[in-house]
């Protein structure tokens, strides 16, 4: 295949994000505006991601785990009130406690997709760039993970960088996702990217394939680009809540021809 035109260049260069292509909450419907709502800003061509330590819990009475996250989506659909319809849910029978406008802004089917991020995160943080199904059937809700790094798996010039394919709900995919070692120090600019074809995900981070997958999603996804903090995994001797953070240069998906 052969790349066409972009389609999305996105170099947040204004002062806010283009609400025809952002949707600047994580999964609201599931929780609230007030407690989903990303903290960020645009500076110099950048956006940076934040989760400040007044930054409220996501889903604090029904997520095992507390978090706190500061994400950004190209896409959102859920039922109405009450309904059990929605994006992404994380336990049986789930409700819809917030009624959200459904928002195709970059939901593309096939392509060549990347990121160029830097995350800056410790032992109780996590930051990622990947693609969800839109679910506008259950089973449309596979899950392109393109680089998930946990503060944890940091090393001095390496990190574990999780990679791979989730189907959860959608039986005609396998889970494949693993997190392996690369030499590279996230909290500089590095560019992560998926060439996405039908029957087919070649991973690649700068330009480089670092894995191959012989399944693919065939139905049309969102990006998702966020920053986690996980309160539990605090540690004792903690004086200060560490503030982790997320900067985006440019977000880029091109057709294949």
């Amino acid at each position: 295949m052969l790349a066409s035109p972009l389609e999305l260049e996105e170099r947040f260069t204004g002062d806010t994000l283009d609400p025809d292509v952002w949707f600047p909450y994580y999964l609201p419907h599931w929780s609230s505006r007030a407690r989903s709502a990303a903290t960020y800003s645009l500076r110099d061509g950048e956006l940076r991601l934040s989760v400040p330590v007044d930054q409220p819990l996501w889903c604090a009475d029904l997520h095992d785990e507390p978090l706190r996250v500061s994400c950004i989506q190209s896409g959102s659909f859920a039922g109405p009130l009450g309904s059990t319809v929605g994006q992404q849910p994380f336990r049986d029978g789930l409700q819809v406690r917030e009624e959200q406008p459904t928002a195709w802004g970059y939901t593309p089917l096939y392509g060549r997709i990347e990121v160029r991020m830097r995350g800056v995160v410790t032992a109780r943080s996590m930051f990622a760039f990947w693609m969800s199904g839109i679910e506008d059937r259950p089973e449309h809700s596979g899950e392109i993970c393109v680089a998930e790094v946990f503060g944890d798996a940091v090393r001095g010039g390496s990190a574990d960088v999780g990679i791979g394919l989730h189907r959860f709900r959608d039986p005609a995919l396998v889970e494949e996702f693993s997190a392996g070692p690369l030499a590279i120090d996230v909290t500089e600019f590095h560019t992560y990217g998926v060439d996405w074809r039908p029957g087919s995900l070649a991973f690649t981070v700068d330009g480089e394939v670092v894995r191959h997958l012989d399944q693919a999603p065939d139905y049309p996804m969102q990006l998702m680009i966020g920053v986690f903090d996980f309160p539990a995994k605090a540690a004792a001797d903690d004086v200060a809540v560490p503030v982790p953070q997320l900067v985006v240069s440019h977000a880029r998906g091109q057709r294949l021809t």
